[in-house]
């Protein structure tokens, strides 16, 4: 126990030294974390800065080819305005224990606007872009094609574990068919980045139709994910076991959660997204610059594992690191973590990491094929004479499996 509280302590440090918080980059036009646009479209990026200073930041963008590998393009030849941009619209927080800069951009923008489709990053940094605060992958879409996915119960080995996804691609105008070899799929599920199938090329062409019904487009199904919801930091509800004060900081303890389930049950979930709210005795406050932050306590019973186990979410783009592992707690007999969090509602996982450094997140929380999840179609291209990869569609399901 010793020595989980010496890791606790260290990690509380590490936590406070890392001043950039709650980043998240919402597409308004759709009311979610993914961070897909039309080229008339606009993202909203926002962060808190825990110094509580007035820092003037800045921002840039870069392209990335479909696999997300540098494409080496300039500047110009993928976006209008300055190569660097002022971010400096922030509000000082009000009525928390945890005093922060809220920061907001609504992009693109006067300053900067991306002029192509495809894959692209954009670049928070103070003095230097070589060395960034942080980055966040978006993408621009063309809306020239319309992705259509459906996910079916897969009937192979394991029928009661994976998902099996089909795409069907219909030009918006003109024959895809004059394109076809420059044309390739992307599928991911949940905006999970570890979690895709890639460089997909149709199964068959049929006119100003693509169809994509490839046996090695499945995916494990996971299960539903955990959620809680500290909205009220005074109330212990929706799988808060109790809240403190400690110290002058908030402490939020989670009911410990179930492990290795043998059934699938339905739990309604966002697809692993977060969202920041504040309510007190039932009135809304304004989340960016009212809600207040908490050490958030996870737990789950278990023998100890010869793997890392980690808590991931949309909140943290599902990257293990040292600050989201769980530690074993031999006085308990419980994996434990504690996470600095801005209040609100919460999807999240648990994943083991194997030794070759892939996660699987269907070992603890279970694989079924009948799990909901979101699955994301991106279509990319490079017709002859072009340098870059563009986006020419992207769709998204989101319904129950059938």
């Amino acid at each position: 126990m010793k020595t989980l509280q010496l890791f606790l302590f260290s990690l509380s440090g590490l936590i406070f030294g890392q001043n950039i918080q709650s980043i998240q980059l919402f597409n308004p036009q759709t009311n979610d974390e993914t961070p897909v646009i039309k080229t008339n479209e606009t993202l909203v990026l926002s962060f808190d800065d825990l110094t509580n200073r007035s820092e003037i930041y800045r921002y840039t963008i870069k392209h990335y080819n479909r696999n997300w590998e540098d494409d080496n393009l300039f500047f110009t030849e993928f976006a209008n305005g300055s190569l660097n941009a002022l971010l400096d619209n922030f509000q000082y927080s009000f009525n928390t224990l945890q005093a922060y800069t809220h920061y907001k951009l609504v992009f693109p923008n006067d300053k900067i606007q991306p002029k192509i489709s495809g894959n692209f990053e954009l670049i928070v940094y103070k003095d230097s872009a070589e060395k960034p605060l942080f980055k966040r992958r978006f993408y621009v879409v063309e809306d020239n094609a319309a992705v259509a996915l459906d996910v079916s119960r897969f009937a192979d080995k394991n029928p009661n574990i994976n998902q099996r996804v089909e795409v069907q691609v219909v030009s918006k105008g003109g024959d895809l068919s004059s394109n076809v070899n420059s044309m390739s799929l992307n599928v991911m599920q949940n905006n999970n980045p570890n979690v895709t199938v890639n460089n997909l090329k149709p199964s068959m062409t049929l006119g100003n139709k693509l169809l994509f019904q490839q046996m090695n487009l499945a995916f494990p199904g996971n299960n539903e994910f955990y959620y809680f919801d500290n909205k009220n930091m005074n109330m212990a509800a929706d799988m808060v076991r109790a809240t403190e004060l400690k110290d002058g900081v908030n402490n939020t303890y989670l009911h410990p959660v179930w492990a290795y389930p043998l059934n699938y049950q339905y739990q309604p979930d966002v697809n692993g997204a977060w969202y920041y709210r504040r309510s007190d005795l039932g009135i809304e406050r304004d989340a960016e610059r009212e809600a207040d932050y908490s050490w958030v306590h996870f737990s789950i019973d278990s023998d100890p594992m010869d793997k890392e186990l980690y808590v991931l979410g949309g909140f943290n783009g599902f990257k293990p690191s040292k600050e989201n592992q769980m530690q074993y707690d031999e006085a308990t007999k419980k994996y434990v973590a504690k996470i600095y969090l801005k209040q609100g509602f919460y999807n999240y996982i648990l994943a083991t990491k194997e030794a070759n450094g892939t996660l699987n997140f269907g070992e603890i929380n279970g694989n079924f094929w009948q799990t909901e999840n979101l699955y994301q179609g991106f279509l990319y291209y490079a017709p002859f004479g072009r340098n870059y990869d563009g986006l020419m569609g992207y769709g998204e399901f989101r319904t129950p499996v059938r």
